[in-house]
């Protein structure tokens, strides 16, 4: 007979397979959940590949998206694809619909493959080779289909050259210049498409068993935080790659010094899906593994919005000023293209106003705050159209008081500013009059620790007492802001109006014909742990005015550009 103790261990060791087996099973589940999230040729791809764009080569979604727009925005989206088109598959003589649309998967990837880069100078690193290479990933949905076409081009086009490389075939172009088309297919399940030899075989190495996206680290985790079934694209910067080729580029434009100010960034990802009234991102950055620096985990914004008026334009608010400011400090002490180095403010503040920025003015500053651009009344005739509006919440009311009281000083002695109080209902506020007796500015408090700044057009009376109808309460904001509670900061932007009344800079290319296509933009990020942050944005956009075609005879873009 059996003891007690024998009976009890073949039990015990059978619950412990079970355990196991169901862990394993669960954790392999995940693991090919995740895969699934991932994009199409994340094992294909290099994972020194500057940007990554996944885009959906589904008809409905491209046409959705062409529902959007105005004629000239249409016009420039096509022109970008053509030259896509251009580069990888008209110089091949291929067709989009007649000889990858039969048979292509439900998404392609095209990775931009950064130029050499030369770090052994002594000064900046430069570039050696100025081209980026331009990888295509296609994935074959219908193996038949893909290699009657693959053969016939092989077969009907003298000008291929076919190679050898590491067991896979690989078709390629003689050379013209820094240029050679090539292709490859890989275990009949992908073909890969470059403008450079180099980077046929780098893929064809990263999927045999190299570095690949799918290996940056972090980036499954943080591609499976943002994951959406029906996704229309995603994106991936590559940010310490794009920072090294920013500081190589001579043109210090202002995009690569923003890249230079998150080399301590792995990357950035988003997910874009289409919406009824626009597109949604919903994105991502987290830190590199040799990063030292770690994110606060503080998510206490959300208030203010509730404090502006409805007709506000534009606001932006965050968690934490201070916080902010010492961030910043930070990442520009290793950074030499930081536009406004923090000693420089500081020392400009000081020359302006004789106080230390750091502890008379931001010291205070260490909790909610907003700006907001606020329009001016259309009841009366007023020397400004707009307002400044800023608000800070803070815990140390008296040292506010402090500073303010400091700053009204110099404004009186430096610059002839006159201070008055004024009583508005139950609340004292103090306005700065200009030496020619315009109103420029008010300052007070809504409550008990919310300090406000109003700069131009006199609005405190909508202010004080807190509006009832507030910009949170509008449809607009909510229908365009999204909402990621808790968060660390909003942002809203009322594209019209705001075009209307402010000469805006032109930051990018055909800037002034995406702004006509867009009627607002919001944005929430949330500090998600100590080494990502969530950044969720929509854009609202206006839908195409002209309705004399039918969308069941529009081509899709991707058709029409291929």
């Amino acid at each position: 007979m059996l003891k007690k103790s024998d009976r009890v261990l073949p039990a015990v060791i059978i619950t412990g397979c079970l355990v196991g087996v169901t862990a394993a099973t669960y954790w392999v589940l995940t693991q090919q959940n995740r895969l699934t999230e991932m994009p199409v040729g994340a094992n294909i791809v290099p994972q020194e590949a500057l940007l990554t764009i996944s885009v959906s080569t589904d008809e409905n979604q491209w046409q959705q998206l062409r529902q959007f727009g105005t004629v000239q925005t249409q016009a420039e989206l096509e022109k970008n694809f053509r030259q896509w088109r251009d580069r990888l598959l008209t110089a091949y003589g291929y067709n989009y619909q007649r000889d990858i649309q039969p048979w292509i998967g439900k998404e392609a990837t095209i990775a931009f493959l950064p130029p050499e880069i030369n770090t052994n100078t002594t000064t900046n690193p430069a570039p050696t080779n100025q081209n980026q290479a331009l990888l295509m990933v296609l994935p074959i949905a219908d193996q038949a289909a893909a290699q009657q076409v693959w053969e016939s081009k092989s077969q009907t086009q003298n000008k291929w050259i076919s190679r050898n490389y590491k067991g896979t075939q690989i078709q390629e172009t003689p050379a013209t210049g820094n240029t050679n088309y090539s292709a490859a297919v890989l275990d009949q399940r992908f073909i890969v498409v470059s403008d450079h030899s180099q980077a046929t075989e780098k893929a064809i190495d990263t999927y045999q068993n190299g570095l690949s996206l799918a290996k940056v680290p972090g980036y499954i985790t943080a591609i499976s935080k943002i994951a959406q079934p029906n996704r229309f694209a995603q994106v991936y910067l590559n940010v310490p790659i794009a920072a090294r080729v920013a500081q190589a580029n001579p043109a210090q434009t202002a995009i690569p010094q923003s890249l230079a100010r998150l080399k301590e960034n792995q990357g950035l990802a988003s997910t874009i899906t289409i919406e009824p009234e626009g597109l949604r991102f919903r994105s991502i950055s987290w830190l590199n593994p040799n990063s030292q620096r770690l994110h606060r985990v503080e998510n206490s914004a959300g208030q203010m919005q509730q404090r502006l008026p409805s007709e506000t334009f534009m606001m932006l608010s965050g968690g934490n000023l201070q916080q902010l400011w010492q961030d910043y400090v930070t990442s520009s002490q290793s950074n030499p293209l930081a536009p406004f180095p923090p000693e420089n403010l500081r020392a400009g503040f000081k020359s302006l106003t004789g106080l230390d920025l750091d502890r008379d003015l931001l010291g205070w500053m260490n909790s909610e705050f907003s700006l907001a651009i606020v329009p001016a009344s259309t009841q009366a005739q007023q020397d400004f159209m707009l307002s400044l509006v800023l608000m800070i919440e803070t815990r140390d009311r008296a040292a506010a008081n402090k500073s303010f009281q400091q700053l009204e000083q110099v404004l009186q002695s430096r610059y002839q500013f006159k201070t008055q109080e004024t009583q508005l209902g139950n609340n004292t506020v103090t306005n700065w009059i200009a030496p020619f007796g315009t109103l420029t500015a008010t300052r007070g408090w809504l409550d008990n620790n919310v300090a406000f700044i109003t700069l131009g057009a006199p609005i405190v009376e909508r202010l004080l007492p807190q509006p009832t109808k507030n910009l949170a309460s509008t449809t607009q904001f909510q229908n365009t802001v999204p909402q990621l509670n808790p968060n660390n900061g909003q942002f809203f932007l009322d594209i019209n109006p705001t075009v209307k009344a402010l000469p805006l800079p032109q930051l990018i290319p055909g800037q002034n014909i995406l702004l006509e296509a867009t009627r607002s933009i919001g944005g929430t990020a949330a500090v998600s742990d100590e080494r990502s942050i969530r950044y969720d944005i929509f854009v609202s956009l206006e839908k195409e005015k002209s309705q004399s075609q039918s969308s069941e005879n529009r081509e899709n873009i991707l058709t029409t550009s291929y």
